[in-house]
């Protein structure tokens, strides 16, 4: 009998619940799936957890499945795998792999390494294009693997101008040819039918058309303002 993948695991898998993330806003929590002697380690984001927002409807769960389409779309990988359980332990919800990483590092430690620009490039380009609205630097995790990934991706996909990140160092700077090259594939359009699915059409619409704009500048846009920050900003 073949041994399940890790998304055979995430997708199918028996839920434990090993305990609730400290200093999240919404209820999250740590839990181990198991399939057929395998385990792995996950996120998990029940919807009835969450928090109401006024400007963001419910079930933000969904924001991150669409988060981890976007990134496959985009062919970047720095969402971790990410998946819906309808039966979890606290009810529907997403579940995202774990990411072992060394949490002393974050979004301005990592920045100081000219060897991490290039990882860090991608999730400034991929907030751009989803509209992240809360982008702090905690929300940067190297990998064990020595890859940089982006997590907390809840607060995306609004049509309105939401933007708020601590990556504005490159701010600017023109994109890399590779980023462009991504770009460009992406926002050629349609939107992949697994990423729409769990949007509302106009902000399925509102994804290719900042990545047009995105593509169509050829820069890291610039805060002149320097009002489009998180808080906190870790």
């Amino acid at each position: 009998m073949a041994t399940p993948d890790v998304s055979d695991v995430l997708v199918r898998g028996e839920l434990t619940v090993k305990g609730r993330l400290p200093w999240s806003s919404n209820a999250t929590f740590l839990v181990e799936a198991s399939l057929d002697g395998v385990c792995a380690l996950a996120v998990y984001k029940p919807g009835r957890g969450e928090r109401p927002l006024w400007d963001f409807p419910p079930r933000l769960f969904r924001r991150e499945l669409a988060a981890w389409q976007l990134s496959n779309a985009l062919g970047w990988g720095i969402v971790p795998l990410t998946v819906p359980r309808e039966d979890g332990p606290y009810g529907e919800g997403s579940l995202q792999r774990f990411v072992a990483a060394d949490f002393e590092q974050h979004y301005f430690t990592l920045r100081e390494e000219p060897r991490h620009h290039a990882h860090l490039q991608r999730i400034c380009a991929f907030d751009l294009v989803a509209n992240n609205a809360d982008r702090k630097s905690g929300h940067c995790l190297l990998g064990e693997d020595g890859a940089i990934y982006a997590i907390d991706n809840g607060l995306c996909f609004h049509v309105e101008p939401k933007l708020r990140t601590v990556i504005w160092d490159f701010g600017g700077e023109p994109l890399p040819p590779s980023l462009q090259t991504d770009l460009e594939r992406f926002a050629a359009g349609p939107l992949p039918a697994a990423l729409a699915e769990l949007l509302a059409p106009a902000e399925a619409q509102a994804v290719l058309k900042r990545a047009r704009a995105l593509v169509k500048s050829g820069h890291f846009p610039v805060d002149t303002g320097g009002r489009r920050y998180p808080w906190p900003l870790v």
